[in-house]
């Protein structure tokens, strides 16, 4: 009767006595001038943001299953020198890149954060002042701060902070406090969880409790459910639409591998002819490559953004509109020499156009070699006419391709705001 009782009470403890406490970690991390970039040898970053890791990864007892995560607020700021468009970039792309840290480990879910963009940080400021001090003619300084977090800001706030006795505010200012300014903050906030009851006189006999030193009797921790992350990767499907428009189907595939390198494939196939009127519209080839990928945009997203790369491919052909034609490779040999050859350099650019869509805009200057012969169609036949031998320098592939993004957080994030 009395492991009955207790059984019911434990029910009940664990439905309706169980309480949520609400907790936070929080890591800033700081920019160097006009930045975007995280610099772990910059300003203690790397220790500071190892700290957080470690208590954020599976290994570690600080997130156990009964915590829950319940939001995720990143906030990017910028120091007040500079124009305001310039500093409301910056305050992005930083907030971006601190999320970006934890996201590519996989310990965050973008869909928990909220953002928010300072720009320039003038109650960061404020409060700088507030606690320094040294600060010259600081009064002076924190009524023109007053003014600025006020309800009426001064037109030119930046100008008249520059303007307190001759600049030596201002100077102090950009040197001492500034620094502090150029940062973004992440915090996390989860609840934890504590089903717990407090039963007095009854004998410890279920093997689902334990005791406590203070005689509360605790039951085994209750699942609650994490939030499973993915592993990032990043493919992109895509398909030349230039090709396309020259009714050449073709199909490619990149491959993103880490340290801004990826690897690309593609194949094109279209065996289009009318015997009658001796119309052959044929082409067919593949090439592999390597692409680096450099610039801001690359910086924070993969597969975005300025590209080089190195690619190779073999290409035959046969085009003939009812005269003479010109058929890439020898007929009827071995494969090599069927095929022409191509290889070159590209540069290109990887234009976001929706969540999951991208542009990408490519020039490649090369080589292409190999044989290639030229009939004519007479009588009812293919009449050979010569050999040549193709040594092309030049471009050697064009590419306008719509780009399909594939992959656990391989997708354009929307600028400005929460989310």
């Amino acid at each position: 009767m009395k492991n009955t009782i207790l059984s019911l009470l434990l029910l009940l403890s664990a439905s309706s006595a169980a309480f949520a406490q609400s907790e936070k970690d929080s890591v800033k991390v700081h920019f160097r001038v006009s930045d975007t970039r995280i610099d772990k040898d910059f300003n203690g970053n790397g220790a500071t943001l190892d700290s957080i890791f470690r208590k954020l990864t599976a290994d570690s007892m600080a997130y156990g299953p009964t915590r829950r995560l319940s939001a995720v607020r990143v906030t990017g700021a910028a120091s007040p020198e500079g124009s305001v468009g310039f500093n409301r970039s910056l305050s992005e792309k930083r907030a971006e890149a601190i999320f970006d840290e934890f996201r590519h480990r996989g310990l965050l879910s973008d869909s928990l954060a909220s953002f928010t963009f300072v720009g320039r940080d003038w109650k960061g400021l404020q409060a700088e002042v507030e606690a320094d001090p040294n600060v010259p003619y600081r009064s002076e300084v924190l009524s023109l701060l007053e003014r600025i977090n006020g309800s009426k800001p001064p037109e030119h706030p930046l100008a008249e902070l520059k303007a307190v006795h001759g600049g030596e505010s201002y100077r102090y200012l950009l040197a001492r406090l500034f620094p502090e300014l150029r940062a973004s903050r992440l915090t996390v906030e989860y609840e934890r969880l504590f089903p717990a009851i407090r039963i007095p006189d009854l004998p410890l006999s279920s093997p689902n409790l334990t005791a406590t030193p203070h005689g509360h009797l605790l039951p085994m921790p209750i699942a609650l459910g994490e939030v499973k992350q993915c592993s990032p990767f990043y493919i992109g499907l895509k398909t030349n639409m230039l090709y396309d428009a020259l009714l050449l189907p073709n199909i490619g595939a990149e491959f993103y591998v880490g340290k801004n390198i990826s690897l690309t494939a593609d194949w094109m196939y279209g065996w289009w002819d009318r015997d009658r009127t001796h119309y052959y519209w044929r082409a067919y080839g593949g090439s592999v490559g390597a692409r680096w990928w450099f610039g801001k945009a690359a910086h924070e997203k993969p597969l975005t953004g300025h590209h080089l790369g190195l690619f190779a491919g073999v290409i035959t052909y046969d085009f003939e509109l009812g005269k003479g034609g010109i058929m890439g490779g020898l007929p009827r040999r071995t494969l090599w020499d069927r095929c022409n050859f191509i290889s070159g350099i590209e540069y290109g650019y990887s234009l976001p156009v929706a969540r999951r869509l991208n542009i990408d805009f490519s020039l490649a200057i090369g080589y292409m070699g190999g044989k290639y012969l030229k009939y004519e169609p007479k009588y009812g036949f293919y009449i050979w006419q010569s050999t040549h031998r193709l040594r092309w320098v030049g471009p050697t592939k064009a590419e306008i391709s719509l780009v399909w993004l594939i992959g656990c957080d391989n997708y354009n994030r929307r600028k400005g705001g929460s989310r």
